[in-house]
């Protein structure tokens, strides 16, 4: 379903509020404590574990970490930063579907969670680090719905974030195997961040099975296997995002086009399968 409001430009699409459904479940980035000072680099066998030796794994993201292997961290961040807030809302909000709001004043997703909560998310220039229910009132009123306003009872909780999209060169360094978010972030745009790391994660076990069997060539397929998935899930979850945050002068014409297209059978299929991630497998 599609709704468009002329009078505001505002454009709802309840079936494709999956591209940034994940946001349901963001959290605020954490850096985990790593001793880097212990890891013994020149021990790092150029060949695959075999069963008697040691192999390391990561599946966060961390700059020194990909330094300290020697594996590059390609990509790029977005300019636009993040706000977040879990609220109590009353008004013209679903309970049980997500909504993506494109409209001139920008895009805003509305996701219901448990207990009567909605969870707010939204790009702007410069997100708060604690945003205020007036705050996100604003949001609101310039990006929501249109037909009966959603009015913010108070906020639960608050945060902002930034998003970068990059793929690591290469998954392996000797001993040391990357999976997840340390091999590949991206925005949560399309909805396949977690769904690739669990794939990574049971891809390098089948790995490491054949590797402790005697097949340690098995650690390089690994990498070659799942690295071009992770390009194309950050490729798409990137379209996604520049998108949706296309700067003020185009979002009209970005509209018209998304009007369009979402009233096309063969489209709405094609971004469902896209989405649903049946396509990476």
């Amino acid at each position: 379903m599609t709704s468009i409001n002329p009078s505001r430009g505002t454009i709802v699409f309840a079936t494709l509020a999956a591209l940034l459904a994940t946001v349901a479940h963001a959290q605020t980035p954490v850096q985990p404590k790593m001793d880097h000072s212990k890891m013994d680099h020149s021990k790092m066998a150029p060949a695959a574990a075999g069963a008697n030796a040691s192999t390391k794994g990561y599946q966060t993201a961390n700059d020194r970490m990909h330094k300290d292997m020697g594996i590059a961290f390609t990509g790029d961040s977005y300019g636009e930063s993040f706000v977040l807030a879990d609220v109590h809302l009353s008004g013209s909000v679903p309970a049980d579907e997500v909504r993506l709001y494109f409209s001139p004043g920008g895009m805003m997703v509305v996701a219901p969670l448990p207990d009567g909560v909605h969870r707010i998310v939204a790009p702007v220039d410069d997100a708060p680090e604690q945003p205020s229910a007036a705050y996100v009132q604003g949001l609101l009123d310039t990006r929501g719905p249109q037909a009966e306003r959603a009015v913010v009872g108070d906020v639960l909780w608050g945060s902002r974030f930034r998003v970068h999209h990059r793929v690591a060169d290469s998954y392996r360094a000797g001993r040391v195997l990357l999976a997840g978010d340390a091999a590949h972030v991206h925005s949560p745009a399309g909805g396949q961040g977690m769904n690739a790391g669990i794939l990574d994660a049971m891809a390098l076990a089948g790995a490491l099975r054949q590797a402790l069997a005697g097949n340690p060539a098995a650690l390089d397929d690994y990498g070659a296997q799942r690295r071009p998935v992770a390009q194309q899930v950050v490729a798409f979850a990137d379209r996604l995002t520049r998108l949706a945050t296309v700067r003020p002068a185009l979002r009209a014409l970005r509209n018209a086009v998304l009007g369009t297209l979402a009233r096309l059978p063969p489209f709405r299929k094609q971004l469902a399968w896209r989405l649903s991630g049946l396509v990476y497998r």
